[in-house]
């Protein structure tokens, strides 16, 4: 790609996160895969992006799959393209968007793993009540009770609660922010925190949830202060928080067959995204049918010689 073309490729990068406000994570993924693009058509001797045609998207795809990458991959692949595609074509850059009509494989997709009810009523009722045992009871009954997701829980302010009306401000992916219920049991963890979080934060810090040295807590300490505590508790897997909320997911909808009101509590942009917990309630479904219907169990010693 010509310095030029490269310059297009920043450009729209800083859109992305001037304009569309996506997360320095989000930014990174945009980043790699419109990189392996530069580099494949480097390699095809295409020297500007209103030069590369669907046939070698296709051959670009291919080559990725080839190379190990999975169907779900390939798809984030050619999303991260058309978008550059139409920012492009917005600023009249190029006249046509090669990857429209391209494909990815498809790939199975996997099922989110969950906790059941007992499993998570286990994590949160961990013994101790220093301000950290107190911290992280908090933590973990409010992700797991308004399904937040692990950046959303960092980036709450105090500001973001309010106790007295049960919910809580949520600044999702795109920078959209939605309110969400708070139950009972986590407005009480969380009552209990505030009341000792003097203890760590400073007057003037703004975060929720803040580390021993009273700085806001960084996504790896949750992620490890939640791994160590379900290791303490007997849990016979590897805990992490979108697991709680995948958890509160299947539980709601379990307990509720609201998809819709479930796709706004998570905070998702299309249904789609949401209707994967429906085959979670499906195999639940199919567990509670298996065991109770009488022309679906197994009779006693049935297959025995």
């Amino acid at each position: 790609m010509q310095a030029s073309e490269q310059a297009w490729l920043a450009r729209f990068l800083d859109y992305l996160r001037t304009e569309r406000r996506l997360s320095p994570r989000t930014l990174d993924a945009y980043r790699r895969d419109l990189d392996a693009l530069s580099v494949f058509c480097d390699a095809q001797g295409i020297e500007r992006w209103a030069d590369l045609d669907a046939h070698r998207v296709r051959a670009f795809v291919a080559a990725r799959h080839r190379a190990g990458l999975s169907g779900r991959s390939l798809q984030r692949e050619l999303s991260a393209v058309r978008a550059l595609y139409r920012y492009l074509l917005r600023e009249g850059h190029a006249v046509h968007d090669p990857a429209a009509d391209v494909r990815a494989p498809r790939t199975a997709r996997r099922l989110p793993t969950t906790l059941d009810v007992e499993q998570v009523g286990r994590l949160v009722t961990f013994p101790g009540d220093t301000p950290l045992d107190l911290r992280d009871r908090a933590l973990f009954e409010l992700c797991y009770s308004s399904g937040l997701r692990l950046a959303e829980l960092v980036a709450l302010d105090l500001c973001d609660l309010d106790i007295h009306d049960a919910t809580v401000r949520v600044t999702g992916k795109g920078a959209k922010s939605r309110v969400v219920p708070v139950g009972r049991l986590a407005l009480e963890a969380l009552g209990a925190w505030l009341g000792v979080r003097g203890e760590l934060a400073s007057p003037e810090q703004g975060a929720l949830f803040v580390g021993r040295g009273g700085r806001r807590l960084a996504a790896r300490s949750i992620q490890a202060r939640l791994r160590t505590r379900a290791v303490h508790q007997g849990l016979d897997r590897a805990v992490h928080p979108h697991m709680l909320r995948h958890s509160f997911a299947s539980h709601l909808l379990e307990s509720s067959g609201d998809l819709r009101a479930v796709q706004e509590l998570l905070g998702h942009a299309d249904i789609a995204t949401t209707q994967i917990y429906t085959h979670l309630d499906y195999q639940h479904l199919a567990k509670v049918y298996d065991a109770a219907h009488p022309r679906a169990r197994k009779k006693t010693g049935e297959g025995a010689d």
